[in-house]
């Protein structure tokens, strides 16, 4: 039976993906920082489908020690989803240097930490797929979201040169620039600014997080000379 684990999938896009991966068969490890009542929803669900087990752990990704004493309780892996992330919505001469500390440590950190500790037990096993999310300002940058761009243009940079490490391992590593998914992760729009953003759009609309889902599904069953990829989500935009 194949594993999976997927960092944040209390909610949107990592638990859509658990939902995804549970009901292919995979057996899931899932993560969170501080939802730990909605995570257990989502086992609940897993469970409910009776395909595969499902094993959930409170994990402070940006944490070195935590991270790794839950690897301690896991098993080779055959897929990585390093989707844990915040955002930061203003300028940046408003943010603190703590507030800039926590965004690159959630979104880039937490990253180096997981590959770190998963890249092992892929090598044992001969073959690995690692995906991390990442954002369309990652490639272009955001206003008042600097923060939050620097740490996903690190994440596509990181996925780069490590998918040239793994490679000749048969490990791939890519990644998702997802364009706006509708997530939690847009709750600070009113109305007007989520009319004009969708206004923006060419497909006219948010992503889903189904669709998200599909992608990172997608893109682990991708042969494994699909490396060292940037994949685009936008809807155009």
């Amino acid at each position: 039976m194949k594993t999976v684990l997927i960092t944040g999938a209390s909610r949107g896009i990592g638990k859509e993906a658990a939902l995804k991966f549970a009901k292919e068969g995979y057996t899931t490890y899932l993560t969170c920082s501080n939802s730990i009542y909605q995570l257990k929803e989502v086992k609940d669900e897993i469970d409910a489908m009776g395909k595969a087990p499902c094993y959930i752990f409170q994990c402070d990704a940006k944490a070195y020690d935590k991270v790794a004493e839950m690897f301690q309780n896991l098993p080779p892996l055959d897929v990585v989803v390093n989707n844990a992330g915040i955002s930061f919505y203003g300028l940046l001469q408003d943010m603190t240097v703590a507030e800039w500390d926590q965004v690159l440590n959630t979104n880039l950190s937490s990253m180096f930490y997981t590959c770190k500790l998963c890249i092992p037990g892929m090598l044992s096993k001969g073959a690995g797929r690692i995906i991390n999310i990442s954002s369309i300002w990652g490639n272009d940058g955001g206003s008042f979201e600097v923060a939050y761009s620097a740490s996903k243009g690190g994440v596509n940079t990181f996925t780069k040169a490590l998918a040239k490490e793994l490679a000749p391992s048969n490990i791939a590593v890519n990644a998702i620039a997802f364009g706006v998914i509708d997530t939690d992760m847009n709750g600070h729009l009113d109305a007007n600014e989520r009319q004009a953003l969708i206004d923006e759009i060419p497909a006219g609309r948010f992503g889903t997080t189904k669709e998200a889902a599909e992608m990172i599904w997608q893109l682990a069953n991708s042969p494994a000379y699909l490396t060292g990829q940037i994949i685009t989500m936008s809807g155009g935009f």
